[in-house]
């Protein structure tokens, strides 16, 4: 399975995206502000642009896994469904436990992707049920998952 998450509003305090499932578009995400961080420059140099907590991850390519248990969310209720098994991007240079899920602002991400409807300017809403039905769509792929940012 191939996501590909399409950066196309990148703002002052956070980055609006489209997120498409092997091609087809899914939902609208929201990200911390888009620093200009890469996965083919150098990790020093990713470091450095970093700003901890309000930085997107580095554009690239990056394995998804759901086999990790987050020691942050799992006794939330809203990710009871899925055992606290959040998506999670594996290999993001200069970044640790980076995880697709639930939020409405760029101050719920810590530089996470969060997922829903962009309905407002720099939030997006919806974001319960659409993390569920992409879980869903995930935990059902029968290959490796991998997510492309552009």
């Amino acid at each position: 399975m191939e996501l590909k998450l399409k950066r196309i509003a990148r703002r002052e305090t956070y980055t609006i995206g489209h997120l498409y499932i092997d091609g087809e578009y899914f939902c609208d995400t929201i990200e911390d502000k888009d620093r200009g961080l890469s996965q083919e420059l150098p990790v020093a140099v990713n470091k450095n642009l970093k700003r901890r907590g309000v930085t997107a991850i580095p554009v690239g390519r990056y394995r998804v896994t759901l086999d990790v248990v987050s020691s942050r969310f799992e006794k939330k209720t809203a990710y009871q469904f899925c055992g606290g098994r959040l998506p999670r991007l594996v290999n993001v240079p200069a970044f640790d436990g980076v995880l697709i899920h639930i939020g409405n602002t760029a101050k719920d991400t810590e530089g996470c992707i969060l997922v829903g409807k962009n309905t407002q300017v720099g939030k997006v809403l919806q974001s319960t049920v659409t993390f569920q039905q992409l879980y869903a769509r995930l935990k059902a792929a029968k290959d490796t998952i991998y997510i492309k940012i552009v």
